[in-house]
Formats: C-alpha cells, sequence, structure tokens
C-alpha cells in the first residue's frame, strides 16, 4: 500500500461525531437519549451487512477479550438505530471480544448514518488500523466502485491514490484459489502483480506453484 498520505488522516470523529470519545459514567437516572453515547446490550447489535473484513482470528480476538475483562471497553463501537436493534458501524472486534469476555452491555455512540454509508465507514476504520489484508481491501473497493464512486473519489476517502486503488482491484482478475493465497500470505501482492503479468492460465499456474513450493522472491 502506498505511503503518501495517511488514511483519513483527521480520523472517523470528523466524521461521526463522538466516535473517538471515551465512555461517561452512565446515568440510570436520565432517560437515554435518541442518539449519543449509551450502554446498549450486546445482543441488541447485529454486524455490519457489508463489513469488508472477512477474517477475524481468534488469538488477537481472545487477548483483546482479556483486556475487556480486567479494563472494560476504552472506546465506544458506532451503530446506528435499525428498527429496535442497531447496526454496527465501527468497532466490530470490541463488540466480538466484549461477547467473548461475558459483558451484557457495550458503550456505543449512536449515530443517524445513511445505509450507503456503512462500507465506506467499515472500510475506513479498518485501512487505519491496517486490519484489511489485499483482497479484503480489493473486495471493499469493487464495491464501492460498484455504486458508482470513482477510482479517484474512493482514493479520496480512504487517504489512497488512483493507482493503489487500480492495483488491489487487478487482484481480483485473479483466480480464486491464488486470491486466496494473497489473502494468506503464500503470495504477496508483488508475486500476484508478477504472475498477473502472465497471459496464459496455465503458465499463472506452474508460477505460483513455483513460488509458493521454492518460496521465490518477487525479483
Amino acid at each position: 500500500m502506498t505511503k503518501g498520505r495517511s488514511p483519513l488522516g483527521r480520523g472517523l470523529g470528523a466524521l461521526i461525531p463522538g466516535a473517538g470519545v471515551p465512555p461517561a459514567a452512565p446515568r440510570a437516572a436520565e432517560p437515554a437519549p435518541e442518539s449519543g453515547l449509551l450502554d446498549i446490550d450486546v445482543d441488541r447489535i447485529d454486524p455490519n451487512p457489508e463489513q469488508p473484513r472477512r477474517r477475524f482470528d481468534s488469538e488477537p480476538l481472545e487477548t483483546l477479550a482479556d483486556s475487556i475483562r480486567q479494563h472494560g471497553v476504552l472506546q465506544p463501537v458506532v451503530v446506528r438505530r435499525a428498527g429496535d436493534r442497531y447496526e454496527l458501524l465501527v468497532g466490530e472486534r470490541r463488540w466480538r471480544a466484549s461477547k467473548a469476555a461475558g459483558r451484557k452491555t457495550i458503550p456505543a455512540v449512536v449515530s443517524d448514518v445513511a445505509p450507503r454509508e456503512r462500507l465506506a465507514l467499515a472500510l475506513i476504520e479498518n485501512v487505519q488500523r491496517h486490519d484489511l489484508n489485499p483482497i479484503e481491501l480489493a473486495l471493499a473497493f469493487q464495491t464501492l466502485a460498484e455504486s458508482g464512486a470513482t477510482q479517484e473519489q474512493i482514493g479520496e476517502r480512504v487517504g489512497f491514490d488512483r493507482s493503489t486503488i487500480a492495483n488491489h482491484l487487478r487482484l481480483l482478475d485473479l483466480p480464486r484459489e491464488m486470491q486466496g493465497d494473497v489473502e494468506g500470505g503464500a503470495l504477496s501482492v508483488g508475486h500476484a502483480k508478477a504472475i498477473l503479468g502472465v497471459a496464459s492460465p496455465e503458465r499463472r499456474r506452474a508460477l505460483r506453484a513455483r513460488v509458493v513450493r521454492d518460496a521465490l522472491s518477487v525479483r
């Protein structure tokens, strides 16, 4: 990924008021507001259906759950109202870890975000935390492109230049098996770009097998 611009330098707090505010002590005597910071039952929150991250490793989640057991949730998640429930926008790792830690509630910022912005917000958070592998990024960029955004507009949202967006989208021209290699780390993005430079599907498969078998460098 490019290091030219920092992904969305203003941070999520500039897009979602209160997203970066630490949770305040709850005031039980006051009625729950329609928006702002609340303590919400974890079972009333549903994951973002457009979450670009597809892999949540169990070991880091358990480490986070242990921290939450000891110290609580130090940064609220961000949700939107969805009928009588809530839909998660930002903070799925914290929500999953809170459930694993046995918490009944989690501090959450309730924000009035349009459904079409769900993917963009989740993508921005994951990019800022470097939580997405190249294929997850590519699939998220593809979804944004299918919604009508140009590569330049996608880059402006997440802080990448247009060529970085284009290079990630090109990874989706790989067969699904090789996309899995990139997700799992068996092939680097550099390896993938070299393989994509070969026109013949048979030669691509042979090159992929040799890279994996012999641990070849991109050079």
